[in-house]
This record gives structure tokens, C-alpha cells and sequence, in this order.
């Protein structure tokens, strides 16, 4: 009868010369000091870190105090390292004059690295609507990667995403119902400059949603239309225009007509010819900036006026 052959597994060169103790250092994580030169930003990274009075006051703790707590790298081959969690600590310690930070170095897939990114900042107290907007997608779109599916053609209050999984985690991994979540995601459709206006809560969120099923081109004519009626559009008026988008038959002179329209117990307002301050308006400067120019050309007439009333009183 043949003996049978026990194959015993080959030590790795390494841990013939390496401590029990050694390997196991090797494999934890450790937090080192890391140059801020070599750390690098998040690519497109939804979050923004704004230098305000409380930057200013981590940025005086940091000086003081140093960094209590490491924020969160990964490695990249070409030898420097990628953010993770931690930008508005690195901004502070770079408005301090700090040469290093503190880090916690981890090996992570780039989808791994966008999930980790995204959850700690959600954690934040204060989060805008462009910032969850665009994190929910880029948490979702790496959740698909690893093999979940999704379906982002439901309408806003439609509930075709029942069995899509990797909606349904993340919704209830934010705390969101997955309407909502896919509500969220449909603002990064809009343009930089109607979402700043989300974010700083001159255009209603609803209101916003609907607008953003409009094509860019349809968008730059709102736009345009918001600053001459010195209106936002309304719930109602957003949906029409939708639906005129949707059909093909929403252009500039409709946009202008929906929006000129007066609202219930809407204060009225001064409304401006856009084809009249055309010529009017400095060459070559954007018509995102006329209402701005105006301003400034009204103040300049207020004060010459005031000049002029100052010395005829002498």
C-alpha cells in the first residue's frame, strides 16, 4: 500500500529572516508623519473646504496643538499619497505653516477609497445640496463596480428601482428613502451656476430636481431669464418647463414667457429687456455678469449724485 504524501506549504524567504513580531508590524497600520507636499487631493472631490472663521480657529488649535486626530491616506505607485479623510484638517495645517500631518496609511481599490471618502464626510453637521448630490453618485457608481446593480431612469417620485440592490443599500445606509436618493443625484445634471443657487437656497430643491431634466443649452436661457426677472422659478413653473423640454418645445422666448408670469403673492419686481441692455452692456463680458455691472453703475450714479447735491449746498 502507497504511502500517502503530506504536502507541507514552503516558508516565504521573508519570514525565514523576519521576528513573529516584525510581521506582524508590517501588516498593521501605523500612523506616520507624512509631508503635506506629498499628499495628494481627492480627484473630484465632492466636498468643499471653505477657509471661514472656523478653519481659521482649527487651523490656530492645530498651531498650538498640533493634529490630535491622523487623517486617512492611501498609497499611490508613484510613490506619493492620495487623500482619503481629512482634507479640511491638511487645509488647516497648511494655513498654520505645518510641514507634516499625522496619517494613517491604508491600501485601498479605488472604489473602496471613494465609499471610505464619501461616508466620512457625510458625517459632517452641515452638508450642502451640490455636496450630498454629487457624494451619493460617486458612492453609488462605486458600489456599482463592485458588482451591484443600479437603474437611475426613474422618474422623481416614480418607484421603478425596487430590486436594484445597491440603491437600496445606500439609501439606507444615508438614512434617505431611495426616491430621495435619486432625487439628490439628478441635481448634478444641473449647471455650476443654477446648483449654487441651490446651494445657497435661491432656488427651492424641488423646483430644482425638475429643472434639472433640462438640456444645458434650455438651462443658460433659465438662467438668463432669472436675472432679468430678479424671479426664481417655482415648483409648477419648473415642472412645465420640463414637460416642454421633454416634448421638444421649450426655447428661449417660452422660458422667458413662463417666467415673467406673476406668482400668488409674489412682491412685484422691476423687469429688464434683455434685448435692450444688450448694447448697453460693456463688449465681450458675460451675460451671467449684467446684473452685477448694473449694480455697481447704479451705486456710481448715486454717489455722483450726491457729490452734485453737496456742492450746490456750498
Amino acid at each position: 500500500m502507497a504511502k500517502s504524501e503530506i504536502k507541507m506549504p514552503l516558508p516565504k524567504l521573508d519570514d525565514l529572516f523576519t521576528t513573529e513580531q516584525e510581521r506582524q508590524d508590517k501588516n498593521s497600520e501605523k500612523v506616520v508623519d507624512i509631508s503635506l507636499t506629498e499628499i495628494q487631493e481627492f480627484p473630484n472631490h465632492p466636498f468643499k473646504v471653505i477657509v471661514n472663521e472656523e478653519m481659521q480657529e482649527m487651523a490656530q488649535s492645530i498651531s498650538e496643538h498640533g493634529v490630535l486626530l491622523p487623517v486617512l491616506v492611501r498609497p499611490l505607485q508613484n510613490g506619493s499619497y492620495q487623500m482619503i479623510s481629512g482634507h479640511r484638517r491638511k487645509k488647516a495645517s497648511e494655513i498654520a505653516n505645518k510641514e507634516t500631518i499625522p496619517c494613517i496609511v491604508r491600501n485601498l481599490t479605488d472604489d473602496e477609497a471613494t465609499i471610505i471618502m464619501v461616508d466620512s464626510n457625510l458625517q459632517r453637521e452641515k452638508i450642502l445640496p451640490s455636496e450630498r448630490a454629487f457624494a451619493y453618485k460617486m458612492k453609488l457608481e462605486a458600489m456599482t463596480h463592485q458588482g451591484q446593480r443600479t437603474d437611475l431612469t426613474c422618474s422623481q417620485v416614480g418607484n421603478k428601482l425596487s430590486g436594484k440592490k445597491s440603491l437600496e443599500i445606500l439609501a439606507e445606509e444615508v438614512g434617505e428613502s431611495k426616491s430621495n436618493v435619486h432625487r439628490f443625484i439628478r441635481l448634478t445634471e444641473l449647471t455650476k451656476s443654477l446648483l449654487d443657487m441651490v446651494d445657497s437656497e435661491d432656488i427651492a430643491f424641488n423646483p430644482a430636481v425638475e429643472l434639472s431634466y433640462l438640456t444645458k443649452q434650455e438651462q443658460e436661457w433659465l438662467l438668463n431669464s432669472i436675472e432679468c426677472n430678479v424671479a426664481t422659478p417655482s415648483l409648477s413653473q419648473a415642472q412645465e418647463m420640463k414637460r416642454l423640454s421633454q416634448s421638444g418645445n421649450l426655447d428661449e422666448d417660452k422660458i422667458e414667457e413662463i417666467m415673467s408670469r406673476e406668482k400668488p403673492n409674489q412682491v412685484e419686481k422691476l423687469k429688464l429687456d434683455f434685448k435692450d441692455l444688450q448694447p448697453k452692456m460693456p463688449k465681450g463680458m458675460p451675460q451671467t455678469e449684467w446684473i452685477k455691472h448694473i449694480y455697481k453703475a447704479l451705486d456710481y450714479y448715486n454717489k455722483a449724485m450726491e457729490r452734485q447735491k453737496q456742492q450746490g449746498a456750498r
